[in-house]
This record gives structure tokens, sequence and C-alpha cells, in this order.
């Protein structure tokens, strides 16, 4: 098994700085022997990078179009310890958390997960952002059995994940593999204290077009051999998805009393996420999700 105690998924989409500053974190975690596997699409240049300057690093090219949720199931089968776990390439994890991931699963817990916070904490935009995606999944969290784990700090018992080959290599993202386990019966744990950092800098126009990319290819994929009227009426419903999104996120953030202060700068940022939201909801409902999913950091 390579004497690894956890391998850890990265898939590398974004800039070389942010997966420096994540493999530096990982590789902080001395009371647990990891597996870093480094996915890039970035080219031979962001590979030569990687391989420099952390030479125990596992990297695997693949295509400048290649999916992230392609790029995990890579990562799945290449993975040689009994713990998988997958992060993002701009998330910085604590000390000790590798520990108690393994902890979680030493427990009984054949898949675990944990919160993340915001640690791109400068700009107002990257404020925005990061409340507008992940306001669900701020701290604090109940702890216990939950119905969803975030995708981007979360862990897999490897003999279970292995028994969704099929699931994974439809290539979506983790709440289909997630919904997959409950039906059967595998319970995903929450770990309140399992926080991790989201370190990722945005400019307005650029997570307005990720917003717009990420529902287009959910849309799209969620409609998939539909009948042209059920996909019409699918987008027509999606045009009062902005309001319902601001809203909702607004009352999450003021219900768990967290960033309050960063939230009402960012209420015109905000509306105009939830916008491009329902924009993307709507074209993939009523013309597919085209390449969208390809091209989501």
């Amino acid at each position: 098994m390579g004497g690894f105690d956890l391998s850890v998924i990265v898939p590398f989409v974004n800039s070389f700085a942010d997966v420096r500053g994540c493999l530096e974190a990982l590789a902080r975690q001395g009371d647990a022997r990891i597996e870093a596997i480094v996915i890039e699409r970035h080219g031979a240049e962001a590979r030569r990078q990687v391989t420099d300057a952390f030479p125990d690093a596992v990297v695997i090219s693949v295509p400048s179009d290649a999916t992230i949720p392609h790029m995990r199931a890579l990562g799945f089968d290449r993975a040689s310890a009994p713990a998988i776990a997958v992060i993002e390439d701009h998330v910085l994890v604590p000390e000790g958390w590798a520990k108690r991931l393994l902890q979680a699963l030493n427990d009984g817990a054949d898949v675990a997960g944990g919160p993340v916070e915001n640690a791109a904490v400068e700009a107002q935009v990257d404020w925005a952002a990061f409340l507008c995606e992940y306001s669900a999944i701020l701290p604090p969290l109940p702890g216990g059995e939950s119905a969803w784990l975030p995708g981007n700090n979360v862990v897999y018992r490897a003999d279970v994940l292995r028994r969704y080959r099929d699931v994974i290599a439809e290539e979506k993202w983790e709440n289909r593999l997630h919904d997959a386990m409950r039906g059967d019966g595998v319970k995903l744990m929450m770990l309140p204290d399992l926080v991790v950092g989201h370190k990722m800098h945005y400019t307005f126009n650029l997570y307005m077009s990720q917003r717009y990319l990420y529902s287009r290819s959910y849309a799209g994929a969620r409609v998939r051999g539909k009948s042209l009227p059920v996909r019409m009426a699918y987008g027509l419903v999606a045009f009062a998805l902005p309001a319902i999104m601001f809203v909702r996120t607004v009352r999450t953030i003021l219900r768990k009393g967290r960033h309050v202060e960063k939230l009402w700068p960012s209420l015109p940022m905000l509306a105009a996420f939830s916008c491009s939201w329902g924009a993307g909801e709507v074209v993939g409902y009523w013309f597919g999700p085209g390449d969208a999913l390809s091209k989501v950091r």
C-alpha cells in the first residue's frame, strides 16, 4: 500500500501560488504519512514547478479541458492509502487535520468531512464570492450524521469508496457520489472541528463567469435526456432562482452570526452573483451544458 496513512487528491486548476500554499500545508501534517496526488491541467511548465518544489508529490497530467470531477476520478484510481481525502488547490488545511480525519475513520466513520472558512480576507470581492458559495458550510455546523458533506474537505475509507467506481466514472460532482452512498446506508459524518481555510482570490468578472459556468454545467447535466418541454419548464422556473438564492444566503449568514460585518458591503455583488447563477441554469436547461464544466475552477 506504499506505507501511506492518507492519500490527498488535489486538482490543480488555479495558479501555482495557490497549489504551493496547499501542498505546503499538507507537508506540515507531521502526524500522518501523506501521499499528495496533484492532477494538473496546465501543461509541462506547471508539472515542472510542482515536481521541483514538491518532489515527493505524485503528479498526473491531463488535457487542458479536463473537468475537475474527471481529475478527482483519476486521483481516486491512483491513491494507495487506506484513507482518501479530497481538497482543492486553494484550500489550506490546519495542523492536525490529517490526524483528525484518520481518527474519525478509526472511530468507525466511512466518510467524514468538515466546514470551510474564508482565508482570503483582504479584498471585499473575495469575501462576497466566499459568502455566495460557502455560507451553508461555514462553521458552526452540527456534528454527527449528515445529509451532505463538502466536496473539498472530505475523507473516504478507500475500500468503501472503491465500491462506487461506477458512480465516480460518471464524473459528476460529489453530491452524486454522496447521494449514492447514503442510498446504500453509508453514513456521512460531519466533524464540526475539522475546519479548513479557503484562500481563493477573484476579480468580480472572474467570479461572475465561474458562477455562470458552474450553474450551466449543473443544469445541463440535470436535464440530460429529458424532453424539450421539460427542459423549457425547468428553465422558466430558474428565472426565480436569483431572488431565492440571494435571500437564502443572507438569511444563512445572519442566522449563523458570522461575518455579518462583511455581508452588508457584499450585498450588491451577492445580488449580481445570484443573477449569474440563475442565468447559467436557464441556459443549461434550455441549451445544455456545452463545455462549461471543463472551464470551472
